[in-house]
């Protein structure tokens, strides 16, 4: 790892990006490392349990290069790499799309980057969330922000935030070249998954350019015990990303262009597979720093082309199915600064837009009486453009007391053509009456919110750290939630994300979400880089006009039809982490214990009733060794019974279970193996988040919850160069 120290006149202001900004890293992978000198460039870089506490550190947790390439081996999905850290769930979708849950929040409640861009809602039932456009191969760095966030983190959002970085430059000494990368690969005998991928970097003292490759797939998994094949659980995809770095004096100059193709992903919790995501995106971005202080800009535009329809296992294509097409066109910039205003106090402020636009339109089926013989236009070239500007301030009061206090505006302004059913005949009735009433409405609709954090930090004694937040945050309503009109069966059954089978009805008269939320931390540690820890965070938040759903419809079988409305809602509970100090012995290496714990509650005011996808009492344990080249480690993962569910939703109650996980790896120098057997006892359970398996559903005619994945053993192998 190599480090670069600012020069003074610029040490206060990189404090704040630091912090807030998280556009770029001090910091690089060791394969970038060889022959190679470090560009500033920062990220937001939370501490590992291993690391000391510093000021402002509680909001989030990091998981760095080695951390994530531990566990490449088992997940393909980056939502997966998630789910160890307290506060945080994944809401499993398939292979490579699952939905982060964080404090109770689902993925379109948090703010989440990659490569310092967000991706826009590109899909009716979220099937290519902002996560699937990565690969745990190719991450290199993963910061999740549980806590009360800063403004500068960006706004739309009333949860945490999750920061993802996957390409970074590495540049030569001065009259040298570099050339550096690595390559690794996988096995999962679960579902005969495999995958590989490669990073490499070619570069001078000036210039660098880097690429990433990775290539995924797998059969239908095994659920644990008996429950035998989990259907609609294949998947493959490949990923292409380019990125051109070049040192421009005091600054740093970026230009990056990616590729994915997934042509088949199958979902167990939906009505519909993908049969095609492909995805072209672009960004630009200039980092500087002045006498005065820093600039960061990022220009980004991303498209994709999107294809819904029933693989084998729901019946196929044989008679044309149900195609359902959507293309998302997103565009936007930011543009932040951090100016130096004392020697203790900095001034960020900040521009944003996006631009979302969305078609999604269902090719009639040539002989089909229901789907045809007119296109039926679901979202006719909807637009979502958001602006964006924030001020924030980040004083130190001392050595031991820091402040980050910060207000933004965010205007939402969004609009929609007129829509059409299948047909007007009496099969579409329902649907053609919706769609005449749809377009008689105003589709016009303009949000003006504000947001405001402000977090402390107080260091009273060395291995003590207090923390506490306040923050106003506003999110406003998505295109689906404002602009499905569909009032026929079929057609509200092929809207919602939440994998319950229930239909949905979007709403014009939605308001924006408005979350207020106190976030407190306390983090005690004994000295050194591996002693003792633990951390305890508690946290409440109560949202007005929380965007629910109330049952306007039977569809039969235990099926509802439900329309988005705004309701009032709260969350709280408490995230526990620990770890203790590391013990030697001379014969016997290492060894270190950590666990995470999570409790929390989401509660509908309205009804008094439990809210969707809220995740029960979860708590982990890892007994950690190491000697010599050797890393191995014992997992107990425990989760309690799920019985507080929505029943609005009819959501299914789960049972408790426990997983025991065992992973062993070793390395060679530049060579690493991983080994790993997950569920090693094959247990069978039911995910808590996981909805009703439709996939299964099929075939045995009985909505149960998706079983999850069985005992697998698999093998990552990794070379650098």
């Amino acid at each position: 790892m190599i480090w670069i120290t600012p020069a003074p006149h610029a040490r206060a202001g990189l404090r704040a990006v630091l912090l807030a900004s998280s556009a770029v890293s001090l910091f690089f992978d060791p394969a970038f490392a060889q022959d190679g000198t470090a560009l500033p460039k920062l990220v937001i870089e939370a501490p590992r349990i291993s690391e000391p506490a510093d000021a402002l550190s509680l909001i989030g947790q990091s998981l760095l290069t080695d951390e994530i390439a531990a566990r490449r081996a088992a997940t393909s999905d980056t939502a997966d790499l998630l789910r160890g850290l307290p506060g945080i769930a994944n809401a499993t979708g398939s292979g490579f799309s699952g939905l982060p849950v964080m404090r109770g929040l689902n993925d379109q409640r948090l703010n989440i980057l990659v490569d310092g861009a967000p991706i826009a809602f590109a899909c009716p039932n979220e099937m290519n969330p902002p996560l699937s456009y990565t690969d745990p191969q190719t991450v290199r760095h993963v910061n999740a922000l549980t806590g009360v966030t800063p403004v500068s983190m960006g706004g739309d959002s009333i949860g945490g935030a999750i920061v993802i970085e996957t390409m970074q430059p590495g540049f030569a000494e001065e009259g040298r070249t570099l050339l550096t990368g690595e390559t690794s690969s996988f096995y999962r005998s679960n579902g005969d998954g495999f995958g590989g991928a490669m990073s490499l970097t070619a570069a001078t003292n000036k210039v660098s350019v880097t690429y990433n490759g990775s290539y995924t797939r797998a059969n239908n998994y095994q659920g644990g015990g008996d429950d035998g094949v989990v259907r609609s659980t294949e998947y493959a995809k490949t990923d292409h990303g380019l990125r051109l770095s070049a040192r421009t004096g005091a600054g740093l100059f970026e230009l990056s262009a990616g590729y994915q193709f997934a042509p088949r992903e199958g979902f167990p919790n939906q009505y519909m597979d993908m049969t095609s995501n492909e995805s072209w995106a672009f960004d630009g971005h200039y980092n500087r720093a002045f006498s005065w202080g820093t600039v960061d800009i990022k220009a980004y535009h991303r498209d994709v082309d999107h294809e819904m329809n029933f693989l084998e296992d729901k019946g196929g294509m044989a008679n044309g199915g149900m195609p359902m097409n959507t293309q998302v066109r997103t565009t936007g910039y930011t543009v932040k600064a951090d100016i130096p205003l004392t020697a203790a106090d900095t001034l960020a402020v900040g521009n944003e837009f996006h631009h979302q636009w969305l078609n999604d339109y269902w090719p009639p089926v040539a002989g089909s009486m229901m789907m045809g013989p007119d296109t039926f236009i679901n979202i006719n070239k909807a637009t979502r453009d958001r602006l964006g500007t924030f001020a924030e301030w980040d004083s130190k009061w001392g050595d031991r007391f820091t402040t980050l206090i910060g207000v933004r505006n965010d205007l939402v302004r969004m609009d929609t053509g007129d829509v059409q059913p299948y047909s007007a005949g009496m099969m579409g009735m329902a649907d053609a009456l919706a769609a005449t009433a749809f377009n008689a409405a105003d589709h016009k609709k303009s949000d003006t919110n504000w947001g405001f954090s402000a977090l402390s930090t107080y260091v009273p004694e060395d291995g003590v750290t207090f923390e506490l937040g306040y923050a106003h945050k506003t999110r406003a309503p998505n295109i689906y939630e404002r602009y499905a009109w569909g009032r026929g069966s079929m057609s509200s059954r092929m809207i919602g994300w939440y994998g319950d089978g229930n239909g949905y009805v979007g709403n014009l008269a939605l308001e924006p979400e408005k979350a207020d939320t106190i976030s407190a931390a306390v983090e005690l540690r004994g000295e050194g880089d591996d002693a003792w820890l633990f951390r305890a965070s508690p946290y409440y938040s109560h949202v007005d006009d929380y965007i629910d759903a109330v049952r306007i419809a039977s569809l039969g079988g235990g099926i509802n039809q439900l329309q988005f409305v705004n309701q009032e809602a709260e969350f709280y509970g408490i995230d526990l982490s620990g770890a203790t100090s590391r013990w030697s012995s001379d014969m016997l290496g290492s060894f270190r214990m950590t666990m995470t714990a999570s409790w929390q509650r989401g509660k509908n005011l309205e009804d008094e009733g439990p809210l969707y996808h809220q995740m029960p009492l979860t708590a982990t344990f890892v007994l950690e060794h190491e000697a010599g080249g050797f890393h191995n480690s014992v997992e107990l993962e425990l989760t309690r019974e799920k019985t507080r569910v929505d029943t609005t939703r009819s959501e299914h109650v789960t049972g408790g279970y426990a997983l025991l996980n065992l992973r062993t790896g070793y390395n060679w120098g530049n060579i690493g193996i991983n080994l790993d057997v997950t569920n090693v006892l094959d247990t069978a359970y039911d995910l808590p988040l996981g909805g009703v398996s439709l996939g299964d559903f099929k075939s045995t005619g009985e909505m149960m919850p998706v079983p999850g994945y069985g005992r697998s053993f698999n093998v990552g192998l990794s070379v650098k160069f």
